[in-house]
């Protein structure tokens, strides 16, 4: 059987899924080249690392497909002084690749297994300016605090105003909208402190944050 040729796959990866999906920050572009993602994922799931699929994490989660995670990042358009808020860190790759673009990192997650799992991850590839807090982010954290970009891993079956109220004016919110087996991926940015313009950029499919709101279904 042929070794895995990594460097093959990443390159593969950004030229035959990442630029043909619409992704062309160079910033981006050069990230995920940079960016070990092979290191992010299970040892089960090595040769799937650059695959065009989601890949299971355990809990009912999963680590994003590569182009989903380009479209995040290019949509957040993370400079180097941005405070980012990340709710659900889930395999770290994300963490990592925001903490490479930004000031500071605040990761929040639910799964204390995904917390510290992710944290040997970051501190084997050196990265510093990211603090991992646990707990329920479902629903907003610290409303007090102020964020220049938040990133949601996981789908809203319901949307809520409580990431947008967290974001600096200017600050960008991406996130997934909706239930199976279409939802909605939005860029929320904030214009003033009572203003904020939502642009849909596709349709996509991923599974819900642990504990998101749901809409009520009424049976008749």
């Amino acid at each position: 059987m042929p070794q895995f040729d990594v460097e093959q796959a990443r390159s593969n990866m950004i030229k035959q899924q990442i630029r043909p999906w619409n992704v062309r920050d160079t910033r981006v572009l050069e990230l995920l080249a940079a960016v070990p993602r092979e290191d992010f994922v299970s040892p089960e799931h090595r040769s799937l690392a650059f695959a065009d699929t989601n890949l299971p994490l355990g809990h009912g989660q999963v680590m994003m497909a590569p182009k989903m995670e380009a479209h995040m990042l290019q949509a957040l358009d993370v400079q180097p002084s941005d405070f980012v808020l990340e709710v659900g860190t889930g395999s770290g790759y994300m963490t990592a690749c925001l903490a490479r673009l930004a000031g500071r990192v605040l990761s929040v997650e639910i799964v204390p297994e995904f917390k510290d799992s992710a944290r040997k991850k970051l501190a084997a590839h050196g990265i510093g300016n990211v603090t991992l807090d646990m707990g329920d982010a479902s629903g907003g954290w610290e409303p007090e605090r102020r964020y220049d970009a938040i990133a949601v891993t996981g789908s809203l079956p319901l949307y809520t105003d409580a990431f947008q109220e967290g974001l600096t004016i200017g600050g960008r919110l991406f996130v997934i909208v909706g239930e199976p087996p279409v939802m909605e991926v939005l860029v929320v940015t904030r214009t003033a402190p009572d203003g904020w313009v939502r642009k849909a950029l596709f349709e996509t499919d991923l599974p819900p944050l642990i504990n998101a709101p749901v809409p009520q279904h009424f049976e008749f």
